[in-house]
């Protein structure tokens, strides 16, 4: 992996110490050091539940939740990790929105603080559509460590790209 793709836009000290990591092997030994708990979250409606509890511990106040899933075709390599999506139906005279959250299946095996961190992601797009300030004070006023998560979040991704690299040579 010539290119960090996860990590552009980071400042070069950082991407240094990546490749530093990446070249002596132990990118995956620092990430299981940093977050050896996993999560046993793998079905949708454990998702659903798990996102329902964080929205009501921070976000009362905004558009309830109607559908959480694990979505495999989400494809993390080139697209998002996860997608909050309004659903418009017509019901009799009335249009109405259910708001629905999609996770990539990949973080199914991912460290539970790095599912934390998508998830908040997604449900601050309940008060906030872009990405602005205000979006990323809202992420850290639910997860203060969010842009640490973030940029480790990054991490993982990078080092399953290499695993994925290598099992393919």
């Amino acid at each position: 992996m010539s290119e960090l793709t996860y990590l552009q836009g980071y400042p070069e000290h950082l991407l240094t110490q990546v490749r530093q990591l990446i070249s002596e092997q132990r990118l995956g030994q620092v990430l299981q050091q940093r977050y050896p708990g996993a999560h046993n979250i793998t079905s949708d409606k454990a998702l659903y539940l798990y996102v329902v509890e964080l929205k009501n511990a921070y976000l009362r106040n905004a558009p309830s939740v109607d559908k959480v899933a694990w979505d495999s075709k989400i494809h993390v390599l080139k697209n998002a990790l996860g997608l909050h999506t309004a659903v418009s139906r017509i019901q009799g005279s009335k249009l109405k929105a259910k708001a629905e959250i999609r996770i990539a299946t990949v973080f199914k095996r991912a460290p539970a603080d790095l599912l934390r961190m998508i998830t908040v992601h997604e449900l601050a797009h309940l008060k906030e559509k872009q990405h602005d300030k205000a979006f990323y004070q809202l992420c850290c006023h639910m997860e203060p460590r969010y842009h640490q998560l973030e940029f480790d979040t990054r991490l993982w991704l990078t080092h399953l790209a290499l695993a994925d690299e290598e099992s393919r040579d």
